[in-house]
């Protein structure tokens, strides 16, 4: 069925094969037909020529994945996002994370749709510099996420915005995050300390990475290229943390130019977010939401409130969740707990409580 939807690159062979350590030699890849997806964790696909410009410098990367089942099923035969939906649906139905290499970055919405068809209240996690308010009265072609925030039915549960740019962004746009309970992390905190991410993107059930976050001296090829914006290393360890949770089923990578060049600077950065996305897959402690075996819990009092709150330590990976307590109905039950780290549950036994887990016991209670 997919064969509907997909048709393969449009890659040249290589001049020499693909040496046994490298991806390109590992990864089952759509030629004649689609390869049999029985055993498959992720797949590859993608848009238009850009994505196979990033296949060309992906493919000659490590292959440092021996738990994990990676096919390329090619690009779409429409670039739509209503085209796209099906077969992004049927994959995740089967359990397979889809990873979308696009240049537009309204494209992703292809993914988060159909992530929406199949389980309703939809965490998101953007990576991006600049997010616009919503407009329903003047529409931003720019604003990709405009649709999904406005649209009845669509709207996420929870959107977690990192790596926004200040001295570029409409300051209203932070009090509307405020004020719909949503995350967002500024660029200069973000970099301070990119390991205080983690928990952050832990809670996402897909993640949208803009190149246009990335400093534009590694990733020149793309819309409008800023001297501002993440590292190579930040962004690897960004998408590296996405792979890790358990709980994200889908990564989209947006925004390269579509006219990128061969083995260029920008093909091998994009080339090196989705290796450190993968790299986190493969290392997955499947605790929760896959299991809460091996969770340690501590109660603790918090000051100046009237009820507890328990948290949550995993014995396999020595990841933190925060329980929230409850008052809504079971369709939400899966966001029970929020990812958070060892340093906001001392906060939380000081008395104090980090202003993301404010925002969480406000939106779920």
């Amino acid at each position: 069925m997919l064969e509907n939807w997909l048709k393969p690159t449009s890659l040249d062979r290589p001049d020499k094969p693909y040496l046994p350590f490298q991806l390109g030699s590992k990864i089952i890849k759509f030629d004649k037909k689609i390869p049999k997806l029985k055993d498959a964790q992720v797949a590859l696909l993608g848009v238009g020529k850009a994505s196979d410009t990033v296949r060309q410098s992906l493919y000659k990367l490590s292959y440092s994945f021996s738990e994990l089942n990676i096919v390329d099923l090619g690009n779409f035969r429409k670039n739509t996002v209503d085209f796209m939906i099906p077969a992004i649906e049927e994959l995740l139905k089967s359990n397979i994370i889809p990873v979308l290499i696009a240049d537009f970055p309204f494209l992703s919405n292809s993914s988060y749709k159909a992530f929406n068809r199949i389980l309703h209240h939809v965490s998101l996690m953007v990576v991006d510099r600049q997010v616009n308010i919503p407009e329903a009265k003047n529409p931003d072609p720019q604003n990709y996420l405009e649709e999904i925030l406005l649209q009845q039915g669509q709207r996420p549960f929870h959107l977690s915005l990192i790596g926004c740019q200040a001295h570029i962004t409409d300051p209203s746009l932070f009090s509307y995050l405020q004020s719909s309970n949503f995350d967002y992390l500024r660029l200069g905190r973000a970099k301070a300390n990119v390991e205080e991410l983690e928990p952050m993107i832990r809670d996402g059930d897909l993640m949208t990475f803009n190149l246009s976050s990335v400093a534009g001296i590694i990733a020149p090829e793309q819309s409008d290229p800023l001297p501002s914006g993440f590292s190579l290393d930040e962004s690897c360890m960004i998408c590296r943390y996405a792979g890790m949770s358990d709980k994200l089923k889908a990564f989209n990578v947006i925004g390269m130019n579509s006219k990128l060049k061969s083995h260029g600077l920008t093909a091998q950065t994009v080339a090196q977010l989705i290796w450190y996305f993968l790299d986190g897959v493969n290392n997955r402690k499947k605790d929760f939401p896959v299991s809460m075996d091996g969770l340690v819990e501590y109660i603790v009092d918090l000051k100046g409130h009237d009820y507890q709150l328990t948290f949550w330590k995993s014995s396999r990976s020595g990841r933190w969740w925060m329980q929230i307590p409850f008052k809504r109905g079971k369709s939400i039950q899966r966001h029970r707990l929020v990812s958070c780290s060892y340093n906001d549950y001392k906060e939380a036994s000081n008395g104090e409580l980090p202003e993301r887990l404010l925002h969480a016991l406000r939106k779920y209670s």
